[in-house]
């Protein structure tokens, strides 16, 4: 109530000493950018909010990131678009930050730019053979079957190969195991991409390894997404019983994080209550503890392509602070197979103009004040930039994280208006400043109008096939009907 109040006042304090719009431009539309947009819409009630996005279409992972088979999830993208249509906020797609319009640019026709693009590049492993043809990152594996235009050619192997290595245990990795172990009829009736459907159907995949560096007490996903992968229908479900045995410390952690107790006792049944043995031809899930990858095996028969993981076994080791760590043993072990999929996290690319910690992949910021550097100095703050969602945190949480997020962010931003009101009282071009420019640059970009005649597409040509929609999933496609 303090800090709804503090921001009322604050809003109030800017408003008296304004008489134009207060321009603000929120770069990105995910759920980082529209939870920032209305916010700033219903906190400050002469604010005009553009919303730039490089995609055609808007909500980001909502759109290209969910699972296909999680279509409760993405309801939240009815309140995105009452958003988009309010009368103070525009969307322009098909705009990128630093070739359409540089960053230099937007701060100086905008009070306010807010920087929520996400992560769209990914982790290495930086070990021997990654770059083997049949390795991909989580995040083209996902964008191939959400028909993302940029993975639509990503074409995976499914066809010639029976094993599946996924590298991780969090909620994403275990969506691309079920994707991979549902039964393609089950995910026919989803807005999964008609190219990554057809490619299912014909698969040869059979067997999947989760594969972890600690041991399943600290298994990185939720109870839901766990319990949702043991329910598929069919499946053999495979854990070492040693594995499972508990030291104290392990102990003590599941005492104190009732999501880790929960995540372990659903192993521990997966364990003990199916069959020990798979039938013929029946679907196999392999759950893997304590091996960290060591370099990737190339193909004697395939030059150039993956033929297995080199792992090293792994113990738990105290580093202080109660925090332990996956050190490896020095003893080895071989699997085979001739895809792994990578799913050990998303980072954030930075653009020209911008401070960035490449260490910590995110903009160096203070509740979301973007920093001049990386040194921490409260002080030296980048005016009028902020930053929202993972390029202010991080690749972490789940969708309603950004909410909080964004409530964080926009309370920093009404601080500062208020410090520095005479500055924001002068009149900026915001909207019609970037319509000039994008006119003369002749960049064709994408409102939120036209994405709606992309939606009634998808819908129309989706409900012919009994599915909720039909994603068009190339660029010419989806600017073709935009201008249609």
């Amino acid at each position: 109530m303090a800090i709804f109040q503090a921001r009322t006042w604050l809003c109030r304090s800017f408003s008296t000493l304004s008489s134009h719009p207060l321009r603000v431009c929120v770069v990105g539309s995910g759920p980082a950018g529209f939870y920032t947009a209305e916010k700033m819409l219903k906190a400050h009630q002469e604010a005009e909010v553009d919303i730039i996005d490089r995609l055609p279409t808007p909500f980001g992972l909502v759109r290209s990131g969910v699972a296909p088979d999680h279509p409760e999830t993405k309801i939240v993208i009815n309140q995105f678009s009452r958003v988009a249509r309010h009368d103070r906020c525009s969307f322009f797609g098909n705009v990128t930050l630093g070739s359409s319009v540089s960053l230099l640019e937007l701060r100086e026709l905008y009070h306010v730019v807010v920087l929520a693009y996400g992560a769209e590049s990914d982790r290495e492993l930086g070990i021997p053979g990654e770059d083997l043809v049949g390795i991909h990152s989580a995040r083209e594996f996902v964008w191939w079957y959400n028909g993302h235009p940029d993975c639509k050619n990503l074409d995976p192997d499914l066809k010639n190969t029976d094993t599946a290595v996924i590298l991780g245990q969090g909620n994403v990795a275990l969506d691309i195991a079920r994707i991979l172990l549902r039964p393609a009829t089950e995910l026919a009736t989803t807005d999964i991409a008609s190219h990554a459907l057809a490619a299912l159907e014909e698969s040869s995949v059979r067997k999947v390894y989760l594969v972890g560096r600690r041991g399943p007490v600290q298994a990185a996903c939720t109870a839901k997404e766990l319990r949702e992968v043991l329910g598929i229908k069919d499946l053999c479900i495979h854990l070492q019983e040693a594995d499972l045995l508990k030291t104290p410390k392990d102990e003590e952690e599941i005492k104190n994080n009732r999501i880790q107790r929960r995540v372990y006792e659903l192993l521990s049944k997966a364990a003990t209550t199916g069959p020990s043995h798979p039938r013929s031809g029946q679907r196999e899930l392999h759950f893997v503890f304590f091996r960290k990858p060591d370099r990737f095996l190339e193909s004697d028969e395939k030059r150039g392509h993956v033929s297995g993981m080199h792992f090293e076994k792994t113990v738990l080791k105290d580093v202080g602070d109660g925090k332990r760590i996956a050190v490896g043993t020095g003893k080895f072990e071989d699997l085979e197979c001739r895809m792994v999929l990578k799913s050990i996290g998303y980072k954030s690319v930075p653009v020209d103009g911008l401070p960035f910690d490449h260490q910590k992949g995110v903009v160096p910021n203070i509740r979301g004040r973007v920093l001049h550097d990386t040194s921490g100095d409260p002080t030296l703050l980048e005016e009028g930039l902020y930053v929202c969602g993972w390029l202010k945190r991080g690749p972490t949480g789940i969708i309603a994280t950004n909410l909080y997020c964004a409530e964080e962010t926009v309370v920093s931003i009404s601080e500062d208006l208020n410090l520095s009101a005479s500055k924001a009282s002068l009149p900026k071009p915001g909207r019609e400043g970037l319509l000039h420019l994008l006119d003369n640059r002749k960049v064709k970009f994408v409102q939120f109008s036209a994405w709606e005649k992309i939606d009634s597409t998808e819908t129309r040509l989706g409900s012919l096939k009994n599915k909720p929609r039909d994603k068009l999933t190339t660029w010419e496609e989806l600017l073709k009907v935009a201008r249609e």
